[in-house]
C-alpha cells in the first residue's frame, strides 16, 4: 500500500499494517496482491464518490403537517364524556347519602315524637282513653245511608222517632 489512512480523523494515528509472515509472503501472488489493491482502491473510491454525491444532493425540507382540529376535538369530547361519567356517578353517590341521612333523621323524629306521646299518655291515661273513644266514635258512627235518606227526611216531618 502507497498511502496509509488515518482511522478516526485529523490527529489520529495511522492504521499499520500488520507485521508480514515469511510464509505467507510466499503463498501470495504479487499479480494478485497487485489486483486485490486495485480493486479495494476502486471500491473505496466508489464508496467515497457515493457519500460525496448523498451529501451534496439537494433535498427537499419536510414541512411538519399541520394537525387539523378534529384530533383536537375528538380528545375534548372523549375526555368532557369521561368526566361526565364520573361527575354522575359521584353526584349520585352523594345522593344516596343524603337520602340515607334524611331517612335516618326522619326515623330519629319519628322515635322521638312516639317517646313523647308515651311519656304524655303514662302521666294522663284517662284524657288519652276518652280521646281515643272519641275517636273511635265518630269513625264508627255514620249519618243515615243514601238509599235510606227519604224515610230519614219522612221521620224528621213527622216529627216520630
Amino acid at each position: 500500500m502507497t498511502s496509509m489512512k488515518t482511522d478516526k480523523g485529523p490527529g489520529a494515528e495511522p492504521l499499520k499494517e500488520p507485521m508480514a509472515d515469511p510464509a505467507m509472503d510466499a503463498l501470495i501472488d504479487p499479480a494478485a496482491d497487485a489486483e486485490l489493491a486495485q480493486a479495494l482502491a476502486n471500491f473505496r473510491g466508489n464508496v467515497h464518490a457515493w457519500s460525496e454525491a448523498e451529501f451534496n444532493r439537494p433535498r427537499a425540507a419536510r414541512i411538519a403537517a399541520r394537525a387539523g382540529w378534529r384530533p383536537v376535538l375528538a380528545w375534548t369530547l372523549g375526555c368532557m364524556v369521561v368526566a361526565c361519567g364520573v361527575s354522575g356517578g359521584i353526584y349520585d353517590y352523594h345522593r344516596v347519602v343524603v337520602e340515607r341521612q334524611a331517612a335516618a333523621a326522619r326515623i330519629e323524629h319519628q322515635r322521638k315524637l312516639a317517646e313523647e306521646q308515651r311519656q304524655q299518655a303514662a302521666m294522663n291515661p284517662a284524657a288519652n282513653d276518652e280521646n281515643l273513644l272519641a275517636n273511635v266514635d265518630s269513625d264508627v258512627s255514620r249519618s243515615v245511608p243514601a238509599a235510606m235518606e227519604p224515610l230519614a227526611q219522612l221521620m224528621q216531618e213527622d216529627g216520630t222517632n
